[in-house]
């Protein structure tokens, strides 16, 4: 799948949208941005400054042109109502081009918080739109007394030892938050986060077997970071078992990075746990 941001002049709005979407690692879509008007310049320095301090680097963007072969994407993106018309007008079709929430606002000339203040706000509406299952039919919610038992079974799928309904059920009431993925209803996977201070470590993330391989985690993941941006934690950690070369993968290109090693740490079989750890500034 493809999509395509669309602002004015390529350079701020657009080129965030880009670049924060292509940083959460979306299973099967790519995210490209263009501009209306436009002439190869580079992303403005605000721009890059701002977008560092999300986790993405925009430094070598150069605006493009909104061009015909455009329209083939499978959603348009633009930043205001007006951006949407022109499209429209000059042949888009009006139902798969979209205003992102209500329009984003330009900063286009003003200071660092003018550009801080329009990346949070495609953040959130992109968040809206990824964890509500706008793109694959897959949401993330948090969890309720309905999802125990899902989620059990899905532990006994996954782990030699799983934790029981009323382990969860406890956990969740002891500055533990669970994140459901469910798709049609039925849940699919979930994620557990343990917070207390500035600190956040997740329990656990599996996904039942017939869903593996389709960036379920991933999303899950996601989702536990935006929460912990939200609740100012410094870093989230987790454990990961040496051998699991697969999660180590997914777990790195999503920003955590091995910071210890925990000896002997599982059982069924035997096996040191790797420390992983993403930190926010």
């Amino acid at each position: 799948m493809k999509i395509i941001f669309v602002c004015t002049g390529n350079t701020c709005r657009s080129p965030f949208a880009e670049g924060y979407f292509n940083s959460l690692g979306i299973y099967g879509i790519k995210a490209e941005s263009r501009g209306i008007s436009v002439n190869g310049m580079s992303a403005s320095e605000n721009s890059r400054k701002i977008a560092k301090l999300y986790g993405f680097d925009i430094d070598s963007h150069l605006s493009k042109s909104f061009t015909e072969d455009d329209f083939n994407a499978d959603f348009i993106f633009t930043m205001s109502k007006k951006h949407k018309d022109f499209l429209v007008a000059n042949g888009g079709r009006e139902n798969k081009i979209f205003v992102l929430g209500l329009g984003i606002s330009d900063p286009f000339g003003g200071d660092l918080s003018c550009y801080h203040d329009s990346l949070s706000q495609i953040k959130a509406e992109i968040d809206n739109l990824y964890f509500d299952g706008f793109f694959d039919n897959i949401n993330i919610k948090e969890m309720n007394a309905k999802h125990i038992s899902y989620i059990a079974r899905i532990e006994k799928e996954n782990f030699s030892e799983p934790w029981s309904e009323t382990s969860i059920f406890e956990s969740s009431k002891n500055n533990t938050i669970f994140f459901v993925a469910e798709e049609e209803k039925e849940p699919i996977g979930y994620i557990g986060l343990n917070f207390v201070a500035d600190e956040g470590y997740i329990t656990s993330v599996a996904v039942s077997c017939e869903n593996r391989n389709r960036g379920v985690a991933t999303k899950l993941l996601n989702k536990c970071f935006s929460f912990a941006k939200e609740k100012n934690l410094s870093f989230v950690s987790l454990e990961v078992r040496s051998s699991n070369e697969n999660a180590k993968r997914l777990y790195s290109k999503l920003g955590l990075n091995p910071e210890g090693l925990r000896k002997d740490f599982y059982r069924n079989p035997r096996e040191d746990a790797i420390i992983m750890t993403r930190r926010f500034n």
